[in-house]
């Protein structure tokens, strides 16, 4: 699905942006009950696996001029690329800072030198619960064993190796399988010696009227576990027990807000609304350009691709920069009306 939006304002040319995520793959081995990868049909059963080829990664890269940070992430695992920590090393090099999400899954003792050397800024490992039921659950395929095995890992790969890097962080999904446990996840975090834990909402709520049908199910999911529509005194509860925590044990924690704010059109150039298809690109492991993360799937909206056509003339194309001004001044494009950036309770 193409993007489709129009305006009659004329839109000025919009800079490159010096923030970018690539998606390294677009396959995952888990299937998480809250992401999309697991409705989507590439690197599945019969099919070749859904990697970006490498000289086509340092192409985006060299396109990107005056990028300063990078992001390695998607709807696929990255380190499950065999060229990963040289993806991250072609960027390290040029000066850009680089960061990934990981399940971390998949990390052996080589694999883990490799990732301090490799230059890597910081690293967050999604991690949603510090027990093994609710983490499993939610985390479909996944086994919590192995992920404190691996972290537990890395963190000693940098203390042998003397390295100050990378940060590694945690980051949990709150919902309501697993609010009553953020103060037990900051207790681990704080075990394992790891300083920062992120908590954020459920990203997207899916309403988009143009959803694939393949994605409804995933939205009754969201439906069901969201705290949009928990009581707010248990979910405050809940937050002060892991405030309490993270401030008795030294652990930097950053917690969602669960009150969206209110939206009005840009005023005199003032952007109130989400500045993230101006400030950052999102490029698929095929090249595809969306406006964000969040979105992360082509089928849902999709502006170009960028390994194909260049990364300029798709920035500033048509589709795009209609996209924008919708976002800006009219009634949010539908993929963005339900997320939860846009609604500002990420």
């Amino acid at each position: 699905m193409t993007a489709s939006f129009t305006t009659d304002r004329a839109i000025p040319v919009t800079p490159l942006p010096r923030f970018v995520q690539i998606e390294p793959v677009g396959q995952c081995n888990l299937r998480c009950r809250m992401c999309p990868i697991q409705f989507r049909p590439d690197g599945g059963p019969g099919r070749p696996p859904a990697f970006m080829p490498y000289e086509a990664y340092c192409a985006l890269i060299d396109q990107f001029v005056g990028m300063t940070e990078l992001q390695l992430q998607g709807m696929g695992e990255p380190m499950l690329h065999p060229r990963f920590f040289d993806m991250v090393a072609y960027a390290a090099a040029r000066g850009i800072s680089v960061s990934t999400n990981t399940n971390l899954t998949v990390l052996s003792e080589r694999r883990a030198e490799e990732c301090i050397r490799s230059g890597l800024a910081r690293v967050h490992v999604s991690l949603d619960a510090p027990t093994a039921g609710s983490y499993e659950y939610i985390r479909v395929r996944a086994h919590f064993d192995r992920v404190l095995r691996n972290l537990r890992r890395l963190l000693a790969a940098r203390t042998r190796l003397g390295a100050s890097g990378p940060d590694i962080q945690l980051v949990t999904v709150v919902m309501r399988r697993n609010l009553r446990e953020l103060s037990g996840l900051v207790r681990l975090a704080h075990d394992l010696g790891i300083a920062t834990v992120s908590v954020q909402h459920l990203c997207h709520d899916f309403s988009e009227s143009t959803l694939p049908e393949r994605y409804r199910s995933m939205r009754e999911f969201v439906e069901s576990e969201t705290l949009d529509g928990e009581d707010p005194g248990r979910v405050e509860t809940h937050f002060e027990e892991a405030r309490q925590a993270a401030e008795a044990l030294g652990v930097a924690l950053r917690l969602p807000n669960l009150k969206a704010r209110a939206h009005a059109p840009a005023v005199s150039g003032s952007r109130r609304r989400c500045d993230w298809p101006w400030r950052g690109a999102y490029v698929s492991f095929e090249g595809n350009a969306m406006p964000c993360c969040m979105v992360a799937t082509p089928d849902r909206i999709s502006f170009g691709n960028m390994r194909f056509e260049g990364v300029e003339a798709v920035w500033n194309n048509a589709a795009y920069q209609a996209f924008r001004a919708s976002l800006e001044h009219g009634p949010p494009p539908g993929v963005c009306a339900g997320c939860a950036i846009y609604a500002g309770k990420f």
